[in-house]
């Protein structure tokens, strides 16, 4: 978020997000949301004319939240994105760094589907443009605040996670809770993961299994084991203390991962109390079970 100083002297917000990450994961779905929720989306942009653009619309009293999106489309402009970035904090802008990630086998499902080729592909593989891609993305991905798997996830789904983050005025630390089964692989864009696996699996208990963890049978028979709550006590306290060094920092947005097996039961129940908890902090909070129905 950037503050400027508008010509009349007052005060005022300008929050620029850049949004970027793999070709294929999603980035025209994600703006589209943007643009629904309010953010003036400006795609494509040669990261040179960033400046421009904020000078452009620091005296634009209606424009108070621009979303730039920045991808390898842009050939030989997108290797002045570092340089851009640099430039923008030399004058004072930090810029919110959203960034799409997907998983090879659905980038080359989504670009098969398409027809269409991979920016990078220039008559080759598939497979081999997508490495290239990564290797280009590596140091945006590894800064970024917000990193959004979208592998699993449709089009109404990553709407629903890029409205989370991204909706309101930033007023704290903001987190996404996501449920996973390990036997599916870990959440990729976790920042903290948990594993509930210390707990009894409702899975043997004949009458819980074709539940869930949001079915208050289920989540009442996790929650009253041993350790279930002094978890949850624990874990509250640990996120407390790493949101206000988040801050600090500059980072305003958090994923944790909440792990069980299978991701239907254990995970999702203390995901649920655990956002609970969270929202009593002030902390908002949007819970995703990204491997529920998936047995």
């Amino acid at each position: 978020m950037t503050t400027v100083n508008t010509p009349d002297d007052r005060d005022d917000t300008l929050e620029l997000l850049l949004v970027t990450g793999m070709s294929g994961a999603g980035k025209t779905a994600a703006t589209a949301a943007l643009d629904d929720i309010g953010w003036f989306v400006v795609d494509n942009l040669p990261p040179s004319l960033l400046m421009d653009l904020i000078t452009r619309v620091t005296d634009r009293a209606e424009l108070r939240r621009v979303a730039v999106v920045a991808d390898v489309r842009g050939g030989v402009f997108f290797g002045e994105l570092r340089g851009a970035l640099d430039l923008l904090r030399e004058n004072g802008i930090e810029p919110t760094v959203l960034f799409l990630e997907a998983s090879d086998e659905a980038l080359v499902r989504r670009f098969e589907s398409a027809r269409r080729p991979h920016p990078l592909q220039d008559g080759g593989r598939v497979v081999e443009a997508i490495e290239r891609e990564r290797e280009e993305l590596a140091s945006l991905r590894a800064a970024a605040d917000v990193v959004v798997d979208t592998s699993l996830l449709n089009v109404h789904q990553l709407a629903a996670r890029v409205r989370a983050s991204f909706s309101g005025p930033e007023v704290g630390l903001r987190a996404i809770i996501v449920s996973f089964g390990f036997k599916y692989g870990l959440p990729v864009d976790a920042d903290l993961v948990a594993d509930m696996r210390f707990l009894p699996n409702p899975h043997w208990v004949p009458h819980l299994r074709p539940q869930s963890g949001r079915d208050p049978e289920v989540s009442d028979y996790v929650l009253a084991q041993p350790g279930a709550e002094q978890f949850l006590d624990h874990y509250d306290e640990l996120i407390a203390m790493v949101s206000q060094g988040y801050l600090r920092e500059g980072k305003r947005f958090v994923t944790i991962g909440i792990g069980c097996t299978g991701g239907k039961h254990r995970s999702v129940a203390m995901s649920e109390a655990l956002a609970q908890r969270l929202r009593k902090q002030g902390i908002e909070t949007l819970v995703v079970h990204r491997d529920l129905g998936r047995e």
